[in-house]
């Protein structure tokens, strides 16, 4: 205790949070990669610092001892939703949304009413507080409630897009499918009935501020999630969804696109441009002599395969035949061999083309060679 201020277990535990959140916010914005993005990432995280903030030192006794930082404007709690949803649009478009102004204005409203009460004079301050604290709470509490259940919906469709134009554009869309802030958009919907149930509680029966922990360590356990996996993926260049649109093919007689992607599969194959890691559904129709759009629809229509699925195929189809073949080398070294760029990918695409892990491929082969060796042997 240090005059009047009581520094706990819960000051400390939001402390170290609020600290962790404000370091990783200073940091994003001196990354050069998805500058837009990473200043969304650190505006959003400076916000969740600040709804943690007025626990952290309530928790502490400030309020007890200076009573003029009653409506102190921390905790601008309708930023949340937007600035989620911004974060998922720079990430996918490169840029900032042209109405992210708007959607921020209840946010800007909040802050505006308790910048507004917290200037005023002490006596009219506490007459203030007494009549207009709980219902802006209560009200701006079902507004979050309500924004991240709309923001959330929409990010998560946003997400969704951007991955399946990845995969048809992209042989390593694996690296950029941002699945960690689908987890954390989707984290959302998990805070939002333990928030829903701590206001109604609150409001039907006050809970004070120590009842009200648990929903404040969800909320820093969220912030602290997001802050992780931003910093982690800040300088991943993610690819945008313009850049991922093919090109239109143009107007043209009736074409076999089965005959031709068979053709194009059969080119792809013998000159094993699968190895390469970073091959792109541009990059691969230059090699053909064609263009992105009559490519795309050969692979479509004509193979019913998506890019990534195609690509990806052909990289199992020859870590298989080095299997088959008799290959000693570890797994992951033949899957990079092979152009994948990773092993959960590696994976995930090996069962989909065979129906079974790669170990389990590997044995089997192995067998196989064993009954043939026998039967070689017989003779």
């Amino acid at each position: 205790m240090l005059d009047g201020l009581t520094f706990g277990w819960r000051t400390a535990l939001l402390t170290v949070a609020v600290i962790q959140l404000l370091a990783v916010a200073a940091a994003l914005p001196r990354c050069l990669a998805n500058r837009a993005a990473n200043r969304v990432l650190a505006a959003l995280l400076l916000v969740l610092a600040g709804i943690l903030m007025p626990w952290l030192i309530g928790f502490a006794g400030f309020y007890d001892r200076w009573r003029w930082l009653t409506f102190a404007p921390f905790a601008i709690t309708l930023a949340v939703a937007p600035l989620l949803y911004a974060y998922v649009h720079a990430l996918t478009s490169g840029e900032l949304s042209g109405r992210l102004r708007w959607h921020l204005a209840p946010a800007f409203a909040q802050f505006a009413f308790l910048t507004g009460s917290f200037l005023l004079p002490a006596p009219l301050k506490q007459r203030w507080d007494d009549m207009a604290f709980d219902p802006f709470n209560r009200a701006t509490s079902l507004g979050t409630i309500i924004g991240l259940a709309a923001y959330g919906a929409i990010s998560l469709r946003l997400l969704a897009r951007y991955r399946q134009a990845l995969a048809q554009q992209r042989s390593d869309d694996a690296r950029y499918a941002a699945r960690w802030l689908s987890r954390a958009v989707g984290a959302t919907f998990l805070l939002l009935p333990v928030w829903a149930i701590y206001v109604v509680w609150d409001a039907l029966s006050p809970l004070g501020y120590f009842a009200l922990m648990g929903l404040h360590i969800a909320i820093a356990a969220f912030a602290l999630f997001l802050a992780v996996e931003g910093w982690r993926h800040a300088a991943l260049p993610f690819p945008t969804l313009a850049q991922l649109l093919p090109e239109p093919a143009t107007p043209e007689p009736a074409r076999d696109w089965q005959s031709q992607g068979a053709t194009w599969a059969a080119q792809v194959r013998a000159a094993n441009w699968a190895a390469d890691p970073e091959l792109s559904l541009a990059t691969l129709a230059r090699r053909l002599g064609t263009n992105t759009g009559y490519l795309s629809r050969a692979l479509n229509e004509g193979l019913g395969l998506g890019f990534s699925a195609f690509v990806n195929g052909l990289r199992s189809e020859a870590v298989a035949a080095a299997l088959d073949s008799g290959a000693d080398d570890d797994l992951l070294t033949l899957a990079l061999d092979a152009g994948f760029a990773s092993k959960a990918s590696f994976n995930r695409a090996f069962f989909a083309t065979y129906g079974v892990t790669p170990s389990a491929y590997r044995r089997r082969a192995g067998a196989s060679q064993i009954v043939n060796l026998s039967a070689e042997a017989r003779i």
